[in-house]
């Protein structure tokens, strides 16, 4: 079959059936987006302008939250035209590039949460040698490697989806181009499209969650072992932000990725697609700054020294 949506793009569906949800969405979306951009830029601003916070956390805090800047600008612009409108149609060079980003940014986020939780456990585990475990030039290759293995990630994978004979419909059932859901478009064999998102699933989903518990697994013995209740809450609130994050992250895109072939999963995978896309990036840097005593004083500091300039 001839891909026939290469010259006319897709239409993007979503909760076209629900104009009523539509419209709630539109202000549920557009709010988290902001969101979104004005606190991940503050903790950016924050991590670089604040000598207290050059560490190796706020290092890997200040990329993922440009990574969450990045991931939610590529979608929720056109999300909001979709939402707002009659018009759910976007290029296949749109789709094209959003893919590319979608599969780059979500990989480059498995690995850095991966090594977040590597931080956290020489953090608590060998609090002695941190400084010369995780020293900058460490900090500068880990993150390298995570954003190389979301480019390589998305290299392999977007040309052999984009290549599916699609459907003349058009009609992709999402918010956005993601691989099930071009697959699900397709008209011809995609049993190499799917073997090739269950190999990249077991490896960039399964592997860094594994190795996540298995941190937080000698994190959690590691604490059990102090003896002062005090030090036991310290130790577990240098953790929790991160497994908070940890937790909304997977679980949402397990339940986008891993989902049952059934139409009410499919449904459901919407609405965890669109928390996937809008919801976590605006949560992160709550869960970051909310009890971070550090970031509230940082950015206490920084209100002041506006305020110094401005009356100067």
């Amino acid at each position: 079959m001839v891909n026939q949506s290469s010259p006319m793009g897709f239409l993007l569906l979503g909760f076209s059936e629900h104009p009523a949800l539509e419209r709630a969405l539109f202000v549920v979306v557009f709010t988290s987006y902001l969101l979104t951009l004005v606190a991940n830029t503050l903790i950016i601003l924050l991590s670089v302008l604040d000598p207290r916070l050059h560490s190796p956390m706020y290092f890997f805090l200040s990329n993922l939250s440009f990574l969450d800047l990045c991931f939610t600008t590529t979608c929720v612009p056109q999300m909001l035209v979709n939402l707002w409108g009659p018009k759910k149609t976007i290029s296949f060079l749109g789709c094209s590039v959003q893919l590319v980003i979608f599969l780059s940014l979500g990989t480059t986020e498995c690995i850095l949460l991966t090594v977040m939780a590597f931080d956290r456990y020489v953090a608590v585990c060998q609090p002695l040698h941190y400084a010369t475990i995780i020293h900058p030039r460490l900090c500068w290759q880990l993150a390298s490697v995570a954003w190389v293995i979301g480019l390589v990630e998305s290299v392999v994978q977007t040309p052999s989806t984009l290549r599916l004979p699609f459907c003349p419909h058009r009609q992709v059932d999402d918010f956005v181009c993601e691989v099930p859901a071009l697959i699900r478009l397709s008209c011809g064999d995609t049993s190499y499209n799917e073997i090739q998102m269950a190999v990249a699933s077991v490896f960039i989903l399964v592997v860094p969650l594994s190795l996540i518990l298995v941190s937080y697994g000698a994190i959690t013995r590691a604490v059990l072992r102090i003896n002062s209740a005090k030090g036991r809450r310290k130790a577990f609130g240098t953790c929790s932000s991160h497994l908070a994050v940890v937790t909304l992250f997977y679980s949402s895109v397990i339940a986008v990725y891993l989902q049952p072939k059934t139409p009410y999963a499919q449904e459901r995978g919407k609405f965890f697609a669109l928390f996937y896309a809008v919801g976590t990036p605006s949560l992160n840097p709550l869960i970051y700054t909310l009890r971070n005593k550090e970031v509230t004083r940082a950015f206490r500091r920084l209100l002041g020294k506006e305020m110094g300039l401005t009356q100067s």
